[in-house]
């Protein structure tokens, strides 16, 4: 073995790559970006208006949800996908997500297959309006088989430091509005492969098939975020991934609060994930969000207002208890 490609790594076609995604990604930049597409590092200015800017950075995957898009060679919706869970993680803050890097690792390049990703997440990015400063796409021939997919991303947002959500700005009493997810995001995935195995992908789940349903990209809730922040009194926020609302409502209130919830109608997935896989109602609430994507928790003469200015299927679903 004498060079490079013959170990398994095709610095070529990493450079056609590169080539194939420049328009992409450049067509989420704004006047602020400072560097040029392909150079080592990219920039961003801090918006104009903020008086105290609080930088703020989170970082997240899909998941093996990719398993899937792989199987069925559906990677359009897999941009959604990574791009929802940042950005959401930081509008639960309160933070405007700026900018985003992806990192995209497979066992081999595939131009087709990887710029149909990249340009999945530039498109989820402009949704978001976010911009994609660029990444890193690896080929790692010997530890991931040539065909399979890890996809991760790092987004930084900014937040007014006095407008910062969390914990001490909840007060007992205060309702909760969940912003309804129409799929499962991608959470959950391990147990849904597990459930799924040996079934037809292909077998009709309503207007979709199966895997067509599992794959659905998610919900981008960000935007909405923003709107309802600048017209809204809201106290705290969490964004519903893994774990579910009992995972990740919690870290938004005080230490030891608790809260009540109402009842809502969950899509149909997750009661044919329930009974395909006799998963019991509490292991399906501590899995998946179960049709609430997002949480926003204000005071209850708030609540007409922030689910008016949502601007997606929203409803009151709990209190806070102090």
């Amino acid at each position: 073995m004498t060079s490079y490609r013959e170990a398994g790594v095709d610095l070529e076609a990493g450079e056609r790559h590169v080539h194939a995604i420049g328009a992409a990604v450049t067509s989420t930049w704004g006047p602020d970006v400072i560097g040029q597409f392909g150079g080592f590092a990219a920039g961003l200015r801090v918006p104009l208006g903020y008086r105290q800017p609080i930088l703020m950075m989170t970082t997240d995957g899909v998941g093996t949800k990719l398993e899937l898009a792989r199987q069925l060679q559906l990677w359009q919706g897999v941009g959604w996908d990574l791009v929802a869970m940042v950005a959401d993680d930081l509008a639960a803050l309160g933070a405007r997500p700026l900018a985003l890097v992806d990192y995209l690792a497979t066992g081999r390049l595939d131009p087709t297959r990887d710029t149909v990703i990249v340009e999945s997440i530039a498109a989820a990015c402009a949704e978001a309006q976010v911009a994609l400063l660029g990444g890193e796409t690896a080929e790692h021939p010997g530890v991931m088989a040539n065909e399979q997919v890890d996809l991760a991303a790092t987004a930084l947002g900014v937040v007014e430091e006095e407008a910062v959500l969390g914990p001490a700005r909840v007060r007992a009493g205060d309702v909760i509005v969940g912003l309804r997810s129409p799929n499962l995001r991608s959470n959950g995935f391990s147990l849904v492969r597990a459930i799924v195995a040996g079934r037809d992908l292909d077998e009709p789940v309503g207007e979709l098939s199966l895997g067509e349903a599992l794959l659905a990209p998610s919900v981008i809730f960000s935007p909405a975020v923003q709107l309802v922040l600048a017209r809204c009194e809201i106290h705290a926020a969490a964004h519903i991934t893994g774990g579910g609302i009992p995972g990740n409502l919690p870290r938004s209130l005080p230490r030891g609060w608790g809260y009540e919830l109402v009842g809502w109608e969950a899509p149909p997935i997750f009661g044919l994930l329930s009974r395909w896989g006799g998963i019991a109602e509490a292991d399906m609430a501590a899995t998946f969000n179960l049709g609430i994507g997002f949480c926003l928790v204000c005071p209850p003469t708030e609540a007409d207002n922030v689910i008016a200015a949502a601007g997606h299927e929203a409803s009151v679903i709990g209190r806070v208890t102090g």
